[in-house]
Parts: structure tokens; C-alpha cells; sequence
């Protein structure tokens, strides 16, 4: 199995560069550097008790943010933290946190703390793998802030290059998570997993945007331009904390609608296809399509079909939902599914996130760099999905 799994890096590479806009443009030098980082931290993470050590800390950091968090629940709601049949729903445990969560990465940000570390960890990372900087620091930040977030603090950055790089930043945009819901994944899947795939995302989408759409620049265009807020007073930090706090708010919202809208409707679509056929269901349908690429992250047949509806459930859905189907049965699953399946989800790889990188995008540029962007759409999703293999490919290599 484990020869299974090398194997299966080795084709999603494949994939990419067999649908590579620019085959002959590769740095596969730079591919090498990164595909070597991140077999290193895989390893590091997973093999080794100080790598184990760290992602205990970081996860029992965000767990113990959760945990703040339910004592501002608590107070307006000690009924719903506290219920009498013991367990909180998922709506107390993994959504109302996001209105600390949130408020207090803004915080970090407002204070400059956030972006002081964004910025060096991406200026090391762009020396280490020698990709152009603003790249590197566009997916640190991206790790910190999540797509749409990170796409307008950058808008300076991107008036100002050409869109073929514009076109990479929307693919990187497909495989980011957002700091402030890293504690929420962790109490639904484990924490040492959702951990660990956050940094092999960042290095993913380098590697993949490299593979499928390599974009050669200048030295001259190899900057960082800042966005200072020049000519611009700021806000007070209480009129920016209400903004943080309704903000936060809002998400929480959008993700119970998502939520409750896709599971209906995928309940719908699958009992429409039982007209059919009793054993046609939308999971059993997208299980066929993704189960190659399943086996080739060192499953069985059966975990691997398993996995497949997952990974399919997700791409059309979300990552919530798929977490909400399987955490009270990951005990069920052999530790390397528990550890591929959990990498493969952390992450906002869907369609739907496709509509909101498009939307952001139509905010920040002008209409020849959206219209690009529009026209590959397909890229894309592919790059979101590449990443995602990847990830998990990568870190099943250290988990049996």
C-alpha cells in the first residue's frame, strides 16, 4: 500500500503536468525545492516526537480557544453549551465559536502583529524555495486569512500585475482554510491532521500553480507592494472591532445557510436518482469518478470507495458537510483513511468557492484580467483538487 501511495504522488504530478498551460516553462528545479519542503514536514510532523509535540500544541491552542470561546456562548446561552442530553449541537460547537475566533485574528491584524509574521515567514519561505515573493507571501497569507480575505488586503498587489499572475492567485485561492476555523475543524475531525494539512496545502499550491500554469516574471516585477492605507484615516479600534464582530456574524450565517441548503439538496438529488435506480445515489456516482484517485492514496477497495463519495461529497458541497457525516465514525476507520480523508477535506476546494474567488476578483481588477480568470475556471477546480491529492498523498506516506 505504501509503494501504492508513492505512486499515486507521482500521478497527480502527472496530472499536472499533463494539463500544464506551459510544459517547457516548469521550474522544475523550484517543483523539486517544494515537493522536497513538504515531504520534509510531512515527515518532521508526523515521524518524529517534537513534530508530534508541535502539532499537539497548535491544536490544543486552537482547542483551548474553543473552549474561550464557549464562555462568551455560555452567557447568553448556557442551555445550548450545557444541554441536558450532553452533547452540544453542531451549529453551538462549530459555528457561534467563529464569533471569537474571527474578531480576535482581526485583532492580531489591526495591531499589526498578523501581517508582521505573515510577511517574514512568506520573505523565508520565497528564499528557501526561490519563487518570486509575492507568491510566497500570498500563500502564507493565505493561510492565516483564507481566500477572499487575503485577495483584498492584496488589491494594491493586484492592479498592479499582469493577469496571467492574477490567474495563479485565483488557483492558489482553491486550496487555502482560514486560521480562525482551524480550532472549529478540529472538533470535528483530528486535530493532528488538520494541523499538519495546513502547511502542506501553502507548499501544494505552489507546486501545482507552478505545474499547471508557470508564469516566468521580471526581476523588476518581483516585488511586494504595500498597502499602508496612505491618505487614509484609520478606523478606531472599536468601530473596527463592531465591523470584525458583524462580519463574524455573517459567516456564521452564510455557513449554516450553505450547510442546511447543500445537504437538502444533495437529499433531493439522490431521491431523484433513486427513481432511477435503487443503488443510484449521488454519492455512489461521484465514489465511481473519484475512486482511481482514492486507491491511489494506499487504500483498500472498500476504504477507498468510502473515501471516494467523501472527496466527491465534498467538491460539490463543502468541507463542513462532510465532517458533520463522519465524525462520529472516524474510530471506525483505519488510521491512514482517518489521515488522508481528514488532510483531503481541510481545505475550501469546491465549486462554490469558485463563485466567490470570481466574485472578489470582479471587485479588485479590471475586466481583462477577470475575463482570463473566468476562462478558467477549470483550472481552477483542477488546482484545488491537485492540491488536496497532494496533501493527502503526502502526508499518508508517514501514517499507518
Amino acid at each position: 500500500m505504501l509503494l501504492i501511495n508513492v505512486l499515486g504522488v507521482l500521478v497527480f504530478i502527472g496530472i499536472g503536468v499533463l494539463f500544464s498551460k506551459r510544459r517547457k516553462e516548469i521550474n522544475w528545479r523550484g517543483v523539486g525545492v517544494l515537493l522536497a519542503l513538504n515531504l520534509f514536514l510531512a515527515w518532521f510532523l508526523m515521524s518524529f516526537p517534537i513534530g508530534r509535540q508541535i502539532i499537539a500544541g497548535a491544536a490544543a491552542a486552537f482547542v483551548w480557544l474553543i473552549n474561550v470561546s464557549y464562555e462568551g456562548i455560555a452567557f447568553a446561552f448556557p442551555d445550548w453549551v450545557h444541554p441536558a442530553g450532553g452533547q452540544m449541537n453542531f451549529f453551538t460547537s462549530a459555528l457561534l465559536p467563529i464569533l471569537f475566533v474571527v474578531p480576535l485574528f482581526d485583532i492580531l491584524t489591526y495591531t499589526g502583529i498578523l501581517p508582521f509574521i505573515i510577511k517574514w515567514i512568506g520573505k523565508v519561505l520565497a528564499l528557501i524555495t526561490r519563487q518570486p515573493k509575492f507568491e510566497a507571501f500570498f500563500a502564507i497569507e493565505m493561510m492565516f486569512l483564507g481566500n477572499t480575505e487575503s485577495l483584498a488586503v492584496s488589491s494594491l498587489q493586484l492592479k498592479r500585475m499582469k493577469a496571467d499572475r492574477c490567474l495563479t492567485l485565483a488557483m492558489m485561492s482553491m486550496s487555502c482554510v482560514t486560521a480562525a476555523l482551524i480550532g472549529v475543524y478540529t472538533q470535528m475531525m483530528p486535530a493532528e491532521f488538520i494541523i499538519t494539512a495546513v502547511p502542506l496545502n501553502v507548499i501544494n499550491a505552489l507546486i501545482v500553480t507552478n505545474l499547471l500554469h508557470p508564469v516566468k516574471i521580471s526581476e523588476e516585477e518581483d516585488i511586494i507592494a504595500t498597502l499602508n492605507d496612505e491618505g487614509v484615516e484609520r478606523k478606531p479600534f472599536f468601530s473596527f472591532l463592531g465591523d470584525s464582530i458583524l462580519g463574524a456574524g455573517r459567516l456564521v450565517l452564510i455557513i449554516c445557510a450553505n450547510v442546511i441548503a447543500f445537504v437538502a439538496l444533495a437529499k433531493c438529488i439522490d431521491m431523484l436518482l433513486i427513481c432511477v435506480h435503487p443503488a443510484l445515489t449521488l454519492e455512489n456516482i461521484l465514489g465511481c469518478i473519484m475512486f482511481p484517485f482514492a486507491w491511489l492514496l494506499g487504500l483498500d477497495a472498500t476504504e477507498a470507495f468510502k473515501l471516494a463519495q467523501y472527496m466527491g461529497t465534498k467538491l460539490v458541497t463543502n468541507e463542513f458537510v462532510v465532517m458533520l457525516n463522519v465524525k462520529d465514525i472516524m474510530n471506525t476507520f483505519s488510521p491512514h483513511m482517518q489521515g488522508v480523508l481528514t488532510v483531503f477535506v481541510t481545505s475550501f476546494a469546491n465549486f462554490s468557492t469558485i463563485g466567490m474567488i470570481i466574485g472578489c476578483f470582479k471587485g479588485l481588477v479590471d475586466d481583462s484580467k477577470n475575463e482570463l480568470i473566468s476562462r478558467n475556471v477549470g483550472y481552477m477546480l483542477l488546482s484545488g483538487i491537485l492540491v488536496s491529492l497532494m496533501s493527502a498523498g503526502i502526508a499518508g506516506l508517514f501514517i499507518w
